[in-house]
């Protein structure tokens, strides 16, 4: 991107002031994830976009292992595995707070043509084998699973356990305690070394169905061609189906009003535990619990983002939905056959209009191969960012308790405004003074850490980060920053209001899924609330989470923030037959909850007709 003409630019990282209060807010993170002096002339060449759709909030310190590890994991299956022609990896820095990234290209022609010889021949060996290398996948990523939660995280006593003597073990539970974390951490990194696995050859093979069919049929939406690969037996939609079983069997039952107290679904659950009646229902959800309810009310990447597991607000508020919908006769399933025949349809279609014997079986191999690949794009994020990540903040959390009951923290919660190094660092002062009896400094030293950077996130979490940074290319062509992110040429252009003058009652995005549909309104900016959003209202917010697919089942369309034609909620909505636009940049800005609005899923246009009374 850096090599094409400048036409606009943002500001320069290095010009972007600290707000007020948030002074020495760079002494949270490590230092290689900081713009500095030492590259400031290739930083401030490069085209930076904020990650909102992994991190759209403010970072805590120790949560910067998320995108850490996959800094890393990216990367090398891009620049050093696979060798993907155009692309290196993606760079990551911090600013006020906030994650902001840039692709790095390869810019040298014959490396680029040297790159394509080596990624066909290794790419080609696992599309060959893509059906069983996945179900290896799948085995490995429940072992480390497995192996992650059986992790002790051990208490530091007065005494060590004379075990350590009868058994002669010959190390201390000080020392597993530090082995603990160190386990913990390298199982957390070997996650995402998994995750990348496959994932970007996944887009790969996408993207090779994508410029083909660009190229064959010109004027062909982008929307058109994902309507081919859709229908999927998706993972994400598990969740959702057990709430569904359990509501119908809660109706079966007769217990549908138990559940239906004003109480917290946690009190009721351990209520019918006691009531004969409601085993079979009970024996259901203990069924279900792992692993469909390690199911991140987020992205998984932030700690505070809790699961179903540790919080049932969210999935008791969908299945009391269900079971409403239910006892007036509705239909509360995804419309699997409408999608199956569109998609066959579709595909059928545009073969025809294929001149050549050569260009059908290239188009059918395409297609096949990105159907192929379809389950994995989104079932890896099942394994990895939602039910790995639930036990491993949790997990996080008892390391958080070591802390609390050696007088370092207030707070197990606490633990996360350290990074990653400095709880390494804290536990190594922790368990040194437990061996030698001496003062540490770190029950003071941390407290007063803590403290001040609770203050510091406090006025960062206030700031609005800038969109981009730095100059802008003629035209970015980079296909997965467009696909997955939404980050397109002209998207760029709005940010800098360089497009031209907009109207006010239009908002422009990608279009996600076809179809146009009216409706109310309701602007949501967290799962906490989902429980307001009103069957056949149009769902405006900044980004989905796979945990809300309970809410498609009763909305007209979506809109969102963030996100290209992979994005979580431009898929969702395809396999449930719903408008949507998405990467609108600003659209929970410009858009109130009660607005009337029109979703155009086929061009990409949300106009507001009428605005809600003040």
């Amino acid at each position: 991107m850096a090599a094409q003409t400048v036409v606009h630019r943002f500001p320069s990282p290095f010009e972007v002031p600290t707000p007020p209060g948030a002074e020495g807010w760079q002494r949270m993170y490590p230092y290689y994830l900081l713009f500095s002096e030492e590259n400031r002339a290739w930083e401030d060449a490069m085209l930076w976009y904020q990650d909102g759709i992994h991190h759209p909030e403010v970072l805590f310190p120790f949560d910067t292992i998320s995108h850490e590890a996959w800094r890393i994991a990216l990367g090398q299956n891009n620049s050093r595995i696979f060798a993907i022609p155009p692309a290196y990896g993606i760079e990551q820095r911090i600013l006020n707070g906030y994650l902001y990234i840039t692709p790095v290209p390869v810019t040298d022609p014959k490396w680029v043509e040297e790159r394509v010889a080596v990624f066909m021949k290794r790419a080609g060996h696992y599309y060959q084998s893509w059906n069983l290398l996945f179900d290896r996948w799948k085995e490995k990523m429940t072992r480390l699973i497995e192996e992650l939660e059986a992790l002790p995280v051990p208490r530091l006593a007065r005494l060590d356990d004379e075990a350590v003597v009868t058994e002669a073990r010959g190390m201390s539970t000080g020392w597993k305690l530090l082995e603990a974390y160190g386990r913990l951490i390298d199982n957390f990194f070997v996650a995402w070394q998994h995750h990348f696995e496959m994932l970007n050859l996944g887009y790969a093979a996408y993207l090779n169905l994508y410029q083909f069919c660009k190229q064959a049929f010109p004027g062909i939406g982008d929307q058109t061609i994902a309507q081919m690969v859709a229908g999927s037996e998706l993972l994400f939609f598990r969740p959702d189906d057990e709430l569904k079983k359990l509501a119908r069997l809660a109706l079966d039952l007769g217990i549908a009003d138990r559940i239906r107290q004003p109480k917290k679904p946690e009190d009721v659950v351990a209520e019918l535990r006691q009531d004969p009646r409601a085993r079979p229902w009970v024996q259901a959800l203990d069924e279900a619990w792992r692993p469909w309810f390690y199911f991140s009310n987020g992205a998984g990447f932030y700690h505070h983002h809790r699961s179903w597991v540790d919080d049932l607000t969210v999935p008791w508020a969908a299945m009391k939905g269900y079971m409403e919908r239910m006892e007036r006769g509705e239909n509360i399933e995804r419309p699997k056959e409408e999608i199956l025949e569109r998609r066959e349809r579709l595909a059928r279609e545009y073969r025809e209009l294929l001149s050549s014997d050569q260009d059908r079986a290239t188009f059918d191999q395409n297609l096949a191969l990105a159907r192929t690949v379809a389950t994995y794009i989104e079932d890896h994020n099942f394994y990895v960012e939602h039910w790995h990540h639930t036990i491993f903040w949790n997990k996080m959390r008892e390391v958080g308790d070591r802390f609390v009951e050696g007088g370092f923290l207030d707070d197990r919660e606490d633990v996360f405004y350290l990074n990653r190094h400095e709880v390494a660092q804290a536990l190594a002062d922790l368990v040194a003074t437990w061996a030698t009896g001496g003062r540490s400094r770190g029950a003071v030293y941390w407290k007063r850490e803590v403290a001040d950077r609770k203050r510091i996130l406090g006025v960062l979490r206030n700031w609005s980060p800038l969109p981009a940074l730095g100059p802008v290319p003629a035209e970015i062509t980079e296909p997965f920053t467009v696909m997955l992110w939404g980050v397109t040429t002209e998207r760029v252009r709005e940010w800098l209001g360089a497009a031209g003058a907009r109207a006010e009652d239009e908002i422009r995005g990608y279009a996600g899924s076809p179809g146009v549909a009216e409706g109310v309104a309701r602007v949501i900016l967290s799962a906490s609330q989902l429980s307001e959003v009103q069957p056949g209202e149009i769902l405006v917010c900044p980004i989905t989470a796979p945990s809300w697919g309970p809410v498609f089942n009763r909305i007209a369309a979506a809109v969102s923030d963030i996100g290209g034609i992979m994005s979580h909620a431009a898929i969702v909505s395809r396999e449930y037959g719903l408008p949507a636009v998405v990467g609108t940049g600003d659209a929970t800005k410009r858009i109130r909850t009660g607005d009337r609005i029109r979703v155009d899923g086929n061009t990409g246009v949300v106009k507001i007709l009428k605005r809600a009374a003040s």
